[in-house]
């Protein structure tokens, strides 16, 4: 599998270095509870709960349009895909139909006073494959067996193939006085601000605490997908995950 980069070098993300590659909160170091208590109080807009809209009949928005791409554990990555990426200046890259939305969000957010720090986005299928079979290695030597480890591990590191990473669309952003993957960052600044506004850019929080029957995946209240502006906007209003939005969609087309 080959892809192809766009070099730009960009402001979209923090000039701290990032945790290349990696996804398990462990080896990412924790801040003091006293800092943690001090970023959470900062002045937000609260994040207004989902008013949902049960009567949208029709859409705009075509289930088949490039950025509406669903990968997960029961669809993987179409065969020979390939993606044109922006390069990051801190070595990441996303998709670069996605880039200028996210440098709109970042910029914004970070005149909100905020620090969001990108720590993931676009991987190879060769790092996604060692990022999986280390969290397999780590989950058998806490005792379980390779069969129980491999099944765990696919709900916290996706499968290779079935990653959102590889797509070029998701990204890993975190709070830089909190650089732990874990849900305590549910509660930083920094995702209380994205959760309440990133989908005015394009941008959902892709796996919810409630939808991980669905996603396949476990609540993670730092990864955000690129699905674009009006898909991103119905999705909040009905209150649906990407799996559950698709299908609605399918169902309004006929």
């Amino acid at each position: 599998m080959t892809f192809s980069a766009v070099l730009a070098l960009t402001d979209a993300v923090s000039t701290t270095q990032p945790w290349h590659g990696f996804t398990e909160a462990e080896i990412l170091p924790a801040e003091s509870e006293q800092r943690r208590d001090s970023r959470q109080m900062a002045d937000l807009r609260p994040v207004e709960p989902l008013e949902t809209s049960p009567t949208v009949a029709k859409s705009e928005v075509s289930a088949d349009d490039w950025q509406l791409l669903l990968v997960n554990p029961w669809n993987q990555l179409p065969e020979g895909y390939t993606v044109e990426l922006t390069e990051l200046r801190n070595g990441h890259a996303v998709d670069t139909r996605a880039y200028p939305d996210l440098q709109r969000m970042m910029d914004d957010c970070r005149a909100a006073g905020l620090e969001p720090v990108i720590c993931s986005s676009y991987r190879t299928l060769e790092t996604q494959q060692r990022l999986y079979e280390n969290k397999i290695r780590r989950l058998m030597n806490e005792g379980l067996s390779r069969e129980e480890a491999t099944a765990q591990a696919g709900t916290v590191v996706a499968v290779p193939g079935t990653s959102e990473h590889q797509t070029g669309l998701a990204l890993d952003i975190v709070d830089a006085s909190y650089q732990v993957l874990d849900t305590a960052q549910e509660s930083t600044a920094v995702q209380q601000w994205l959760m309440a506004n990133s989908w005015e850019y394009g941008f959902i929080l892709r796996y919810p605490s409630e939808k991980s029957d669905l996603t396949g995946i476990i609540y993670e209240p730092w990864h955000y997908r690129y699905v674009g502006q009006d898909a991103a906007r119905e999705m909040r209003e009905l209150g649906m995950c990407l799996e559950e939005y698709l299908e609605w969609l399918d169902g309004i087309d006929k």
